[in-house]
């Protein structure tokens, strides 16, 4: 099985990305968790980009507040599907990484997810690597069905407690 890498453009953002390691793990997806900032470590940014498809990576997931380039500096160095987390910050509420993040140009893809949205962005990644690996389909399925038992009891739950029929 291809493994994710969950790459953060800072430890600050390790917090909010065990949401995506969680569901990662739940659906027993390998994954690899780095530190890599587009601004500061350039070079190590282009050559982990460079060589992921090589050492078995299907997907990059890159977590970046602020100006965010980390999945645009990654997307340009990979024909892997990157997935971007514009993080929150305490500037403009991640509004701007938001921005930085989706606004990739023509020709260099970045699949974003919503602001501090891990676990959306570990099961995108699942789901592109489920297109080739039937079993981790079926765990996706599975995933989706608990999710809607869920939500069924929480609506039982509610409706029993507060309806006035």
């Amino acid at each position: 099985m291809k493994k994710v890498a969950i790459i953060m453009g800072s430890d600050s953002d390790l917090k909010a990305l065990t949401g995506a390691m969680d569901t990662l793990k739940a659906l027993e997806v390998p994954y690899a968790v780095r530190v890599i900032s587009a601004h500061r470590t350039p070079e190590a940014a282009a050559e982990f980009a460079k060589a992921a498809a090589g050492e078995g990576y299907g997907v990059i997931i890159a977590a970046a507040g602020k100006a965010a380039h980390l999945a645009g500096a990654f997307a340009a160095n990979t024909l892997l599907p990157v997935v971007g987390i514009p993080m929150k910050s305490s500037t403009l509420d991640g509004l701007d990484a938001l921005l930085s993040t989706v606004q990739m140009p023509s020709g260099m893809p970045v699949a974003t997810v919503a602001i501090d949205g891990a676990v959306n962005a570990a099961l995108l990644a699942a789901q592109i690597l489920a297109l080739s690996d039937g079993a981790l389909t079926r765990r996706l399925a599975d995933y989706r069905a608990a999710q809607r038992a869920k939500v069924a009891e929480k609506d039982r739950q509610i409706s029993e407690a507060y309806s006035n029929l």
